[in-house]
């Protein structure tokens, strides 16, 4: 367990700190506060043209001061950390409090691990020398550059941090986590005459840089991004129109997280401002649909020990065989909502207030045979993988583009595509997933989540699933 009186030390306060800034936030009647610290070390390094094109390192600290009394929120931080600098964020932030005085006594105590999801060597995750970073990255250049003569540029980058947090809660109870964050990306270009195809790959998750070692785990992440680009170079124009979908494992996970895990979560079915809200007990999705929210998973990207509120992470069922079981919560939602929190609490850094978010989001494996489900299309598209799209949580309607796409024609995978769109909305093509393979998949560790402004490290997952009559945009048939 990690001393807690040693890592306060690093930002500059103890326990007569804290107690009396947890003091002047409770002087007022509020329903919940916290204290929140982040020390991040990060580095980041990036390859082009066979030449380093840029070498980053910094850190940065911080603590957010938090007061919430009913669904109102009274948030301040600071970039400096002292007593007087938390006392002044606790006045900030309690301000939004206009009850009577509680008063009282808080003792500061250290709180159990539940987790320990990601432990790393002895040597942080960001100080790895940077010889060995720069000699992957240019091994992974040679490679690109060796996989075809069309590849006609290369860029790869790693980046790595270390993100220490404490969590004070109003009872004084101190939760530590230290949390490893590392990803390697690459991306190829291919030419050919005027024709010019991107293809892109990656991974990571938390673990130490040795992970990237493995000669079978960088040289994977290369040939995949570099066979993309020069598959890309042959593929067709997507035709368009009402069509069945396969979906592959992995990486197509992204669109059941974007169309469908964002409508699940707490903050959006309070307000009624998601198409899942007031469904809960109730048939959404098919029966052969079960969504899963897991934090525990180790190594994972989207995985915690504890949220960004001090709650242990778990494994949240949110649809089972179709029937909407339960909402992603933080803390307050949970309480407005009258339901306990979910572990997934979740902020981007100390100068952002915690909100409901997922954390690996995955639908879970079936029967059915990957083979078969292909098999069973007379017309359709088989998509691999996503690129960029678009989601709006209210009516649940997306907009997502493949990166990697095929024809089906009479049941085989034929020539890829290119210029696919997939146009649906979320609940509604749960309903219409007919078969769920045996296959399912997390994807490599690259998935980066978006809400209000506010970025966090998620993974998603999928089995190969197969989806009737959605909308595939591209060039139209005659």
């Amino acid at each position: 367990m990690t001393d807690t009186s040693t890592t306060l030390e690093r930002f500059g306060v103890d326990d007569r700190a804290l107690s009396k800034t947890l003091r002047e936030l409770m002087s007022r009647r509020i329903d919940d506060a916290d204290l929140y610290f982040e020390h991040v070390v990060s580095e980041s390094l990036s390859m082009e043209e066979s030449m380093v094109k840029q070498t980053s390192r910094s850190v940065h600290q911080g603590v957010g001061v938090r007061a919430v009394s009913g669904d109102k929120t009274g948030y301040a931080h600071s970039d400096e950390i002292d007593g007087e600098r938390l006392l002044e964020s606790a006045r900030a932030a309690r301000a939004i409090a206009d009850q009577s005085a509680n008063g009282g006594t808080v003792s500061i105590s250290p709180r159990r691990a539940v987790h320990d999801l990601y432990p790393v060597s002895s040597a942080p995750t960001v100080d790895e020398p940077l010889d060995a970073k720069l000699e992957l990255l240019g091994q992974i250049d040679a490679l690109a550059r060796a996989y075809d003569p069309r590849i006609n540029q290369v860029m790869a980058g790693i980046s790595s941090n270390v993100k220490t947090v404490v969590i004070v809660d109003r009872e004084g109870r101190v939760t530590i986590d230290e949390r490893p964050l590392q990803r390697l990306s690459v991306t190829c270009i291919a030419v050919d005459g005027q024709n010019r195809q991107v293809g892109r790959s990656g991974g990571g998750g938390r673990s130490s840089f040795e992970f990237f070692l493995d000669d079978d785990v960088w040289k994977d992440y290369v040939e995949e991004a570099a066979r993309r680009a020069i598959l890309n170079l042959s593929a067709v124009d997507s035709p368009a129109g009402e069509m069945n979908v396969v979906l592959g494992p992995g990486w197509p996970g992204i669109l059941l997280h974007e169309a469908i895990g964002h409508g699940l979560e707490g903050d959006f079915n309070r307000k009624g401002t998601s198409a899942f809200a007031g469904l809960l007990n109730q048939e959404v999705a098919s029966p052969l649909v079960t969504v899963v929210d897991d934090g525990t998973i180790g190594a994972r990207r989207g995985s915690l020990n504890v949220d960004d509120e001090g709650t242990p992470t778990q494994r949240n069922v949110l649809i089972h065989k179709g029937v909407l079981r339960a909402y992603m919560q933080d803390r307050l939602n949970a309480r407005l909502m009258g339901v306990p929190a979910t572990g997934n609490g979740r902020r981007q850094s100390y100068s952002h207030v915690p909100m409901p978010r997922m954390t690996n989001t995955f639908m879970l494996a079936g029967e059915d045979s990957p083979e078969d489900i292909i098999k069973s299309v007379k017309r359709g598209i088989y998509a691999v993988a996503f690129g960029g799209g678009q989601v709006d949580i209210t009516s649940g309607k997306f907009t997502f583009t493949g990166s990697e796409a095929y024809l089906i024609e009479d049941g085989e995978v034929t020539q890829p595509v290119k210029g696919a769109t997939f146009i649906g909305n979320g609940p509604d093509v749960l309903k219409r997933v007919s078969a769920v393979g045996h296959d399912l998949a997390l994807d490599r560790g690259v998935g980066v989540c978006g809400k209000d402004g506010q970025s966090v490290p998620v993974g998603v997952g999928l089995p190969t699933i197969r989806i009737n009559g959605l909308t595939v945009g591209g060039v139209a048939t005659r």
